[in-house]
């Protein structure tokens, strides 16, 4: 049996939770929040008794019999908490984004081979059902050799944020560094995972919204040796632009996806359905409907880490991994700054 501790009971903890439940052979057995009514209520919830809850990472690690510590805080709590799991040699699993710097998160990955300890990323985006119903057709060699990619992803979060209206995860308001840092962390991780590792990035961003610092919009192509890609992101658009023309959208679909190969094409749009369309303009529908299932990908993503822990088998989302998906996220940030829009006057003659 595994046991786990899980270090974070806020807004998405509730995921992890009920995908724990559902797993064979794994048992949450302490729980460790700042804010001790949220942490008790999720006890109660889950059926974790009060004596196992802490305040203290540190009381946490000491007094509860543990395996594994799973981490579900912000990014500038994961260095200190996975040293410390570390030392006490648990194996992690570790909210993203997974750090604030490349230093920290190549900290992290060190301490934890030095200790002996596995250390997973919690990426679940790659893992929901649309993003693994399109990898299957990429791989099936259905669209042959790939040349372009267009991913769009249209919310409004931005605009619902005013100081007087209650939110989810109000800190976003305040964070410097926003959108392609908190999602994109999913965005490159699932693009990693359909298409390899890009060579060449260059974005531009954009802040829209007054109620918050950070960016929240912006394209960023990316380059690989034999096709190119776009991100188009925004959390700012009006919930009419949703997807593209023509779809019936969904509450809760936000994305569209257009991948473009020698012998075919597939696309995802905001109904959810998936199509490919060969060189002669048949279409053949690959999943009639796809829900981004959040709580079926943290199944799907938890099942993966106790699965590698049994069998020694290397995670998809290591921590070694995640690197390559930080060094996009900073280099994100890196392009904008050097292709800042400047205003051109022009003279009259």
């Amino acid at each position: 049996m595994w046991k786990v501790g899980l270090v974070g009971t806020g807004y998405w903890s509730e995921k992890h939770l009920h995908a724990w439940r559902r797993i064979p052979g794994v048992q949450v057995v302490a729980l460790c929040n700042r804010s001790v009514g949220k942490m008790l209520d999720r006890a109660q919830a889950f059926g974790i008794p009060e004596s196992a809850c802490y305040t203290s990472i540190d009381a946490m690690l000491a007094e509860a019999e543990l395996d594994i510590v799973d981490i579900v805080t912000g990014p500038e709590t994961h260095l200190e908490f996975v040293e410390k799991a570390s030392a006490a040699g648990k194996h992690i699993m570790c909210q993203k984004p997974f750090a604030r710097s490349l230093e920290e998160a190549e900290r992290m990955v060190s301490v934890t081979k030095k200790a002996g300890v596995r250390l997973m990323v919690t990426e679940n985006w790659r893992w929901l059902q649309p993003f693994q119903t399109i990898k299957h057709v990429i791989e099936s060699g259905t669209l042959g050799r790939i040349h372009t990619a267009r991913y769009m992803h249209s919310d409004f979060y931005t605009t619902r944020m005013a100081p007087d209206k209650s939110i989810p995860q109000p800190f976003f308001r305040a964070m410097p560094h926003l959108l392609f840092y908190e999602m994109g962390a999913h965005w490159f991780d699932t693009w990693r995972f359909l298409f390899g590792e890009p060579s060449r990035l260059y974005a531009v961003l954009t802040s829209v919204s007054p109620y918050v610092v950070g960016e929240d919009g912006g394209v960023v192509t990316l380059g690989h040796e034999h096709f190119y890609g776009t991100l188009d992101m925004s959390w700012s658009t009006r919930r009419e632009l949703q997807g593209t023309p023509g779809d019936e959208v969904k509450a809760n679909h936000k994305e569209s996806f257009l991948i473009e190969g020698d012998k075919g094409t597939i696309r995802y749009g905001a109904s959810g359905q998936i199509t490919v369309i060969d060189n002669e303009g048949a279409v053949s529908v690959v999943a009639e409907s796809t829900e981004l299932d959040h709580e079926e990908s943290h199944y799907r993503l938890q099942s993966h880490f106790i699965s590698c822990l049994n069998d020694g088998t290397a995670f998809q989302t290591s921590g070694e991994d995640n690197l390559r998906t930080l060094q996009l996220i900073f280099a994100t940030y890196e392009s904008a700054r050097e292709h800042q829009v400047i205003p051109i006057g022009f003279e009259t003659p």
